[in-house]
């Protein structure tokens, strides 16, 4: 286990515990996980995670600014930050199309990475598919969660499911357990949201 492993996976855990709570410092403590992991996933091939650790600290820096500034006041909790909302089934329709149109498009990418620049990428993306899917469905739900949609627990409960295998399958077994906690966590994360989407909608 690597010093990025190990302390990636420690920021990482405490950005979802804290995400799981709807606390804004996830925020930052998640960008320091993120810095870690983009070095990690470029040592071990698996350069659509790299990619996607790119997306999530732009995001995370924009989902920061979001959670502290909602647009109106019917977007506020009492704390005076945006509130937990959901897609309408127009949105969770142009997600899925999305993340559909994602996945080929990184696994295009990938499997073609170390073709196109060979100084950089020196050996072939390992699981393109899954990788690439996983990615898709991670650039989305990292979204949603920016937006603090419900349905964002939802994907990266499809998100955790599959990487608890990949990564066992690279052999960076810290992260597979990691994700099995993180399986544990967005399950109580689409939870408790849905109780505080419910409580609000009552207020």
């Amino acid at each position: 286990m690597s010093y990025l492993e190990f302390f990636g996976t420690i920021f990482t855990i405490w950005c979802v515990w804290l995400t799981v709570k709807a606390k804004v410092l996830s925020w930052p403590i998640g960008i320091i996980g993120t810095v870690l992991y983009i070095f990690l996933f470029y040592q071990i091939q698996l350069y659509s995670d790299l990619f996607e650790q790119v997306y999530f600290l732009i995001t995370s820096f924009l989902g920061w600014w979001i959670w502290l500034h909602p647009k109106t006041s019917k977007e506020e909790d009492k704390n005076k930050e945006l509130k937990i909302s959901r897609n309408t089934l127009r949105e969770n329709l142009v997600w899925s199309a999305a993340i559909a149109a994602g996945t080929a498009l990184f696994m295009y990418m990938t499997v073609n990475l170390n073709i196109w620049f060979p100084k950089y990428f020196p050996e072939p993306a390992s699981f393109p598919f899954l990788d690439a899917f996983t990615t898709a469905m991670s650039f989305s739900a990292q979204w949603l969660l920016a937006k603090k949609r419900i349905e964002s627990w939802i994907l990266w409960i499809a998100v955790d499911c599959i990487a608890v295998w990949l990564y066992y399958a690279k052999g960076i077994k810290f992260v597979s357990f990691e994700y099995g906690l993180f399986l544990i966590l967005a399950t109580k994360g689409l939870v408790e949201w849905l109780k505080k989407y419910k409580y609000e909608e009552r207020i």
